[in-house]
């Protein structure tokens, strides 16, 4: 499985890279299918450890963001942080948006899923997009999760309508001592999906910015009732 998660594959259409943990056994019918996005400055194989950990039925997909930073270090979009908050490249977030969208759209075909049964989620940055991808197309994804992470004020005005929005699944995690995107972004993302009226599930941890065991046992156990579901 290991050997498996090593390989970096190419999708064409996007351009993204990625690496793939295939649904263990042979699957009677189209895999249900899990992406994690990672966080800026990160990459992809920081979450072989939990793909491998994962529910056996899931094809999981880990997801290289396009901007490169350093070696092996990529993002999603560029962004500063200031005395005002977060300041990130619009342009930037708004093609990663696109490109992921168009990935998702591939999986179907290039990796035998059911496209009905496909969740996104991801750690800061990573959770910015999932959100993201999903209010603006939540007929791609069956549920989202947001791990650290906040909802872009530049996306509010791209989401979809509330019919659509009521029937996709978010969980929402976030560490009340983070000291990069404050507890403030994690409420500010509760409000808003229950606003929107998005199904939601809402954590906080005694942590700073990172998975917490916590928030990864939560995350697991939300995934696992919608894969149920």
């Amino acid at each position: 499985m290991t050997d498996e998660l090593n390989e970096v594959l190419r999708e064409p259409v996007s351009g993204l890279s990625y690496r793939i943990r295939r649904p263990r056994g042979v699957p009677s019918q189209p895999a249900p299918c899990l992406l994690l996005l990672h966080g800026v400055g990160a990459n992809e194989a920081g979450f072989i450890d939990l793909a491998q950990r994962l529910d056996p039925r899931l094809a999981v997909i880990l997801v290289r963001g396009p901007l490169a930073f350093g070696p092996m270090q990529f993002g999603w979009f560029q962004v500063g942080f200031t005395s005002a908050g977060p300041v990130i490249n619009a342009e930037q977030a708004e093609l990663a948006r696109v490109k992921l969208a168009e990935f998702i759209g591939q999986l179907p075909e290039t990796q035998g899923v059911d496209p009905k049964r496909i969740w996104i989620a991801g750690f800061s940055q990573g959770g910015i997009m999932s959100a993201s991808v999903a209010l603006t197309g939540p007929a791609s994804v069956a549920g989202f999760g947001i791990l650290s992470g906040r909802i872009l004020r530049e996306v509010l005005p791209k989401v979809a309508e509330a019919d659509a929005l009521g029937k996709v699944q978010a969980f929402v995690s976030h560490g009340t001592d983070d000291q990069v995107l404050g507890i403030q972004y994690g409420r500010q993302s509760r409000d808003v999906l229950s606003s929107l009226g998005v199904p939601l599930e809402y954590h906080e941890y005694p942590a700073g910015h990172g998975l917490d065991h916590a928030m990864i046992d939560d995350f697991t156990q939300w995934l696992y009732k919608q894969l149920g579901a």
